[in-house]
């Protein structure tokens, strides 16, 4: 079922799959949300990462000992900020998202195969086409890394 971007009603409260792939530019193996819920505006939402064994990365990082890569659990984070940001925008047609700043990163447990993974965004700051969110990625409700984010709307 294809959604038209135009047709949405601005309160999007929730984002499955489908509606992710329409508002982010990413596709396997570099999208790290399955879905956002609980969008309250481009304020706060919380991505959903269903983490898997037959991801890629897990051939290299590491062999034995699977674990979700940091750096990939801080594009989660920005991948849910840039569905929020867009969510916001709605009424326009979907445009680029960019990474903008990544500051406060801390890596607190590792993610298994298997973990669920909910990036909690919340914004910190708004200004033009910028947003700044501050991020939580938990498991089963404890802090696995956190971060502040910074994430630019463009035309381009």
């Amino acid at each position: 079922m294809r959604i038209d971007m135009d047709d949405v009603v601005t309160k999007l409260e929730a984002a499955d799959i489908t509606v992710v792939l329409q508002m982010l530019p990413h596709r396997y193996p570099f999208l790290m949300v399955d879905r956002v819920i609980g969008i309250r505006a481009d304020e706060f939402g919380i991505g959903i990462k269903n983490v898997t064994i037959n991801e890629p990365h897990f051939q290299g990082h590491f062999p034995g000992n699977p674990v979700f890569p940091g750096v990939l659990m801080i594009e989660g984070m920005a991948q849910t900020a840039g569905v929020l940001c867009i969510s916001e925008t709605m009424s326009e047609k979907p445009k680029q998202v960019f990474f903008l700043t990544i500051d406060k990163a801390k890596f607190r447990k590792p993610v298994l195969p298997g973990d669920t993974i909910e990036y909690h965004m919340t914004r910190t700051a708004r200004r033009k086409n910028m947003w700044w969110y501050r991020g939580e990625a938990k498991v089963n409700g404890a802090v696995v890394a956190e971060a502040e984010l910074g994430a630019m709307i463009s035309d381009r």
